[in-house]
């Protein structure tokens, strides 16, 4: 935020007082210690200090590939996941003792909270895009919560029968703080004439693409550390086209998926969903710490980290 100095005045000089005259002041004042000699101008001004370059938390300016990403997701409904807004600290508790199983081959984990910040509905909402969107200072709670814990706060969008884009741009203010990335959920993406809930929604790979030009641009313009994108997909049908989505400087792509059920059922979604993964994309995958264990035991680190591609992005509800 830019500051505007104001001069400051003083009582006019009398005009017929001459330069140097008894009752001036700096007439009889004796030079300071520091006073140059005529002829040799003021002593140039010490430099003010830069501001930091911005980084990741923990610092670096790039995610992939010596991280992983780790992380719960949540909100304000305790249905939402671990991350409990009524709990923040005993969230972060949770996590810091998942992480270090997922650093066993070498790899720095980095937290991450995954905040529903877009929240899709199954009736209109005052806006009537079936979606409403978290006031700022929920926003703002989870990303003091993450800074205090060197995590990266995603947003995670529902858009309802909004647009990606639309919902990406009206959190602008968020995505230009150096640790604040994205999470797509196209399962939420209804067209004029759907419901969400009621049938699953579906994004295009050109309207993703369109998230992560934008979000690059972003980067590019203010400086900006490497911007986590996500897109999470439980179906085929959820993204069509998904080749559409290219690569963009200074966005990290991560496609998550997001299967519920036993071991055997998830990785059977894994491997119908991953063929169709650009290469410069990151995969991810999800477990639910509830509906899973409702099909079986919850997969342990060393089974996600047997999964092939390598998951880049762990994320537990």
């Amino acid at each position: 935020m830019s500051t505007v100095a104001c001069s400051a005045g003083g009582a006019s000089e009398d005009a017929d007082t001459p330069v140097g005259a008894p009752d001036d002041p700096a007439a009889s004042a004796p030079a300071p210690d520091d006073a140059q000699p005529d002829g040799m101008g003021e002593a140039e001004p010490e430099p003010e200090p830069s501001d930091p370059e911005p980084t990741l938390p923990g610092g670096g300016t790039s995610v992939f590939p010596d991280h992983r990403l780790v992380g719960f997701s949540g909100g304000r409904s305790p249905a939402f996941g671990r991350l409990d807004a009524s709990d923040l600290d005993a969230a972060a508790t949770e996590l810091d003792e998942l992480i270090p199983a997922f650093e066993s081959d070498g790899r720095t984990a980095l937290p991450v909270y995954e905040l529903i910040t877009v929240i899709a509905h199954d009736s209109p909402t005052d806006s009537g895009l079936y979606r409403t969107v978290e006031p700022y200072e929920v926003i703002e709670q989870y990303l003091a919560a993450a800074r205090k814990h060197d995590a990266l706060l995603l947003l995670n969008i529902q858009p309802g029968r909004s647009g990606f884009l639309d919902d990406v741009k009206d959190l602008e203010r968020w995505l230009l703080e150096p640790d604040v990335g994205l999470a797509l959920d196209p399962e939420w993406a209804v067209n004029d004439d759907e419901v969400p809930g009621q049938t699953y929604g579906s994004t295009t790979g050109e309207e993703l693409d369109a998230v992560a030009a934008y979000v690059s641009d972003l980067v590019a313009e203010h400086d900006l550390p490497e911007k986590v994108v996500v897109f999470h997909q439980v179906h085929e049908s959820v993204v069509d086209d998904e080749s559409d989505l290219g690569e963009h400087p200074g966005v990290a792509l991560v496609k998550s998926v997001d299967g519920i059920g036993a071991q055997r059922d998830k990785e059977q979604t894994w491997e119908r969903l991953m063929p169709t993964k650009p290469e410069h994309v990151a995969a991810g995958f999800k477990l639910f710490f509830d509906e899973d264990a409702r099909h079986g035991e919850l997969m342990t680190p060393e089974q996600v980290l047997a999964l092939r591609p390598l998951p880049e992005y762990v994320l537990y509800e």
